[in-house]
């Protein structure tokens, strides 16, 4: 299995609902290092797996969705507790459809496996990896 990542951050503020999360219920902000991890069986013709400069564009702007938010604001989370393995699978599934839906070009069509890993400090990542 091939496998090509691209990575960037973002800076997001939010608040948790709930009594587990104690001081976080409060509004607190968080950078994130993001990862995406795009993986295929085999390579095609020119022994790309997926265009590099095309996956780092396309996740910047995914990431721009949330990144300098207040995700409590937002509409697409509205309701939810962001906490990082929620916002992993949240960039996974844009990134799953702009896979789906050709903005990551042909070679995305060959993309069988991906995974979106949210570094929120070098202690502590959350992972969500599916089929695009």
């Amino acid at each position: 299995m091939f496998s090509l990542t691209v990575c960037d951050h973002i800076m997001i503020a939010h608040s948790f609902k709930g009594e587990e999360f104690g001081p976080a219920q409060r509004l607190h902000g968080a950078t994130y290092a993001v990862e995406a991890e795009f993986r295929a069986p085999r390579l095609d013709g020119a022994n790309l797996l997926i265009d590099i400069g095309l996956a780092r564009a396309v996740l910047r702007r995914v990431l721009d969705s949330v990144d300098y938010h207040n995700l409590d604001t937002l509409p697409a989370l509205a309701g939810q507790n962001t906490t990082t393995e929620f916002m992993a699978a949240h960039i996974h599934a844009l990134l799953a459809a702009a896979l789906r839906d050709g903005t990551l070009g042909p070679h995305g069509q060959a993309v069988t496996g991906l995974k979106v890993l949210l570094r929120e400090s070098p202690l502590a990542w959350a992972a969500y990896e599916a089929a695009p």
